[in-house]
């Protein structure tokens, strides 16, 4: 069995709002990296929690129950992959993607070999590490990612959105700006916010692009009654019903 499982289910005014997301612990003892990886999961809609040792990564995992363990293979009191070993024998079965500045094949096998599903070499793009997590998952669990909000629905595995049962077609920032709003619908989200999110957060433009972007969303979403993306002024954007 799996350390944990969460189902993260929304409803606003009667209208579902539901993904199939999930517990992440992150262990790393590079306190900024850690903070920057759970911070990219959580506006996936992952529920994060932060260890930067092995035997705190212990302790986490019998109490926060994580549905998949993204770990450092150096750790300040051990290897990685000796804690990956010890979560295997305590029955912990969650899906471990690890991180490493190695990029020695040995390397890579003796963690596959302890349990490990997947292997991230440093340095590494947020994006590509939450698209790894979410295939894990998907490989794992069978997930199957789709978000809905009212009659708006994102088939991310077909990356297809849909309204009113009609087929919108998204450039791909489009798709992911979308997706961002729709995982944190009923929730008022910064310029800022969502330039880090879907820009990344080494982007060297302005938070122009973000009202571009927003513009070009409605126009295709919001074709559509009643509009979805709503305006809070002088703050950033929110996706309701009304």
């Amino acid at each position: 069995m799996f350390c944990g499982f969460a189902v993260t289910e929304f409803s606003k005014n009667g209208l579902a709002h539901s993904c199939r997301m999930g517990r992440i612990l992150v262990v790393d003892d590079e306190h900024y990296l850690a903070d920057l990886v759970a911070t990219a999961l959580r506006y996936e809609g992952f529920e994060t929690a932060i260890a930067g040792t092995g035997r705190a990564a212990g302790e986490l995992a019998a109490s926060f129950g994580p549905d998949l363990i993204v770990l450092d293979v150096m750790l300040p009191d051990g290897s990685g992959i000796d804690v990956c070993r010890r979560l295997r024998r305590t029955g912990c079965l969650a899906p471990v993607v690890f991180l490493t500045a190695r990029d020695a094949t040995e390397d890579k096998i003796a963690g596959l070999t302890v349990g490990g599903d997947d292997y991230v070499t440093k340095p590494f793009s947020l994006e590509e590490l939450v698209l790894r997590v979410r295939a894990v998952l998907r490989r794992t669990k069978g997930d199957t990612r789709t978000l809905r909000f009212a009659d708006l629905e994102i088939n991310e595995d077909a990356h297809e959105v849909r309204r009113h049962g009609e087929v919108i077609d998204l450039t791909p920032t489009e798709f992911k700006l979308l997706r961002f709003l729709v995982a944190h619908a009923g929730k008022v989200l910064s310029k800022r916010q969502i330039l880090d999110h879907v820009w990344e957060y080494d982007f060297a433009g302005n938070d122009g692009v973000v009202q571009t972007y927003v513009s070009y969303l409605r126009r295709k979403v919001d074709a559509f009654d009643p509009p979805l993306i709503h305006t809070v002024p002088r703050i950033g954007y929110i996706l309701r019903v009304r």
